[in-house]
């Protein structure tokens, strides 16, 4: 049981994470070409962002707000 706020909070939270997590990753893999090290760290960096943002999806689908 959340406020509305806190909600509102989250699903930020998710977009953030599953967008800028997407396009690191893609940003990893054309950076890689030139500089292996960076351009992995993009993708990895990217790839747990994605799942996180992923995960929180899950999570919000689970929660109610107080007033329901």
């Amino acid at each position: 049981m959340l406020t509305p706020k806190t909600i509102s909070r989250l699903e930020n939270a998710v977009w953030i994470l599953l967008y800028g997590g997407l396009l690191s990753l893609v940003l990893g893999l054309f950076t890689r070409r030139v500089d292996d090290d960076l351009g992995l760290s993009l993708v990895i960096g990217g790839g747990v962002a994605a799942a996180l943002g992923a995960v929180l999806v899950y999570v919000r689908s689970r929660v109610r707000p107080n007033n329901e």
